[in-house]
């Protein structure tokens, strides 16, 4: 399925914390750094989604992305962090944006500040790639 994802989504190999059974989700890029190797994804359902929750477990996983696999660590971004991701985010993409805060029941009136207070609000993750420092 990786040619048909594309670059906006991905797919997350990543395993359970209870059963350590290998679980996969698709998840969309909010932000990527190719320079560091890294992806930044947001938790849609907030902190109780399965796969946010296992990454906190372990937080090695493997990503797939268009035809390529990379194999990451788990980050999770500060409340403040998040803001930023939000604020760059919501410009590009300003529909998902508001859909997400509406889903998560964020106040949101389509400015940077109000997104940025929504960010601080999502959980999002930063995927690095292995072996790569400062990212």
């Amino acid at each position: 399925m990786g040619p048909l994802l594309g670059r906006r989504m991905m797919l997350l190999t990543h395993t359970g914390r209870i059963s350590g059974r290998r679980r996969q989700v698709v998840v969309e890029v909010v932000a990527h750094d190719p320079h560091n190797r890294c992806w930044t994804v947001a938790s849609g359902y907030g902190p109780q989604a399965q796969w946010y929750r296992n990454l906190r477990h372990v937080p090695g996983a493997t990503i797939q992305t268009g035809r390529h696999r990379h194999h990451v660590s788990a980050y999770f971004l500060s409340p403040d962090e998040g803001a930023e991701v939000m604020a760059e985010y919501a410009p590009r993409h300003p529909r998902a944006a508001r859909l997400l805060c509406r889903y998560l029941r964020l106040p949101c009136d389509g400015t940077a500040d109000s997104y940025r207070a929504a960010g601080r609000q999502i959980p999002f993750v930063r995927l690095v790639e292995f072996g790569v420092r400062n990212a």
